[in-house]
């Protein structure tokens, strides 16, 4: 009995921590910034916004970064892209864009 239970306590810590997950993400106004949005930290650049964690809820992880960086154009998990209807939930949380004046004549 006791053989099994230090057999089995081993095996958990052989087995070490998840990997994490990586994401990527466009955006339909580029950035050039570093930030955190809820359990990711965001490196964006001119072509793309790149982050890994161990969080598991990829929906949250687009909405937050929308949230702080406007409308996602494409994300990917793991390099898997969402699909139009998961982009679309994804960037009803987006900022609003800036206003943009009008010219008076």
């Amino acid at each position: 009995m006791l053989r099994s239970a230090l057999a089995f306590a081993g095996a958990l810590l052989m087995a070490g921590p998840a990997a994490a997950a990586t994401y990527s993400a466009t955006l339909d106004v580029p950035t050039s910034d570093r930030f955190i949005a809820r359990d990711i930290v965001w490196t964006c650049g001119p072509a793309a916004c790149q982050g890994a964690t161990e969080e598991s809820r990829p929906a949250v992880l687009c909405q937050s970064l929308a949230k702080r960086a406007g409308r996602v154009g494409s994300f990917l998990v793991d390099g898997r892209a969402f699909s139009p209807a998961e982009l679309d939930r994804c960037n009803a949380s987006a900022k609003a864009a800036p206003a943009r004046s009008i010219a008076s004549q």
